[in-house]
């Protein structure tokens, strides 16, 4: 079990979702009621915010914002995004890039700031492949308190 569980874009919208689902629901209780820190990195909202401004989606936004007040917030740190850069670099040395060349890439951001919390930090995420070639990384619904 980890101590911290990071919400990818994928289960974020989920739960953020002003009619969540009671499976995702029931899910995100169960990780609270352990003791699970659950927090909402700032790429992730980020993905998510952008999508519900664009889609002019007002309850969505404030639902998010009510997240991240209950859960807590993982800002972007200037220590994250330089892992970033050599997480992002790396891959494509390796000729395995997440993403195109082009792209900000927000999975390398999101592994990053997994990366450097201090604590043992898993990401729920709804595919996994990508993250866990950088950081823990599992299937939200695979993910338990």
């Amino acid at each position: 079990m980890s101590d911290v569980v990071l919400l990818d874009a994928g289960p974020l919208g989920m739960i953020s979702h002003p009619r969540v689902t009671s499976e995702v629901a029931a899910w995100l209780a169960g990780l609270v009621d352990a003791g699970v820190a659950v927090l909402i990195p700032e790429i992730a909202d980020y993905e998510v915010r952008r999508e519900l401004l664009r889609a002019g989606r007002t309850k969505g936004v404030e639902r998010l914002d009510e997240l991240k007040a209950t859960l807590g917030f993982a800002p972007i740190t200037t220590e994250a995004m330089l892992r970033a850069a050599e997480f992002w670099a790396d891959a494509r040395r390796r000729g395995r890039p997440t993403a195109s060349d082009d792209s900000l890439n927000a999975d390398v951001i999101l592994a990053a700031q997994a990366a450097t919390l201090v604590t043992k930090a898993v990401v729920a995420s709804t595919n996994p492949k990508h993250l866990s070639r950088f950081v823990a990384a599992e299937h939200w619904q695979q993910i338990r308190g």
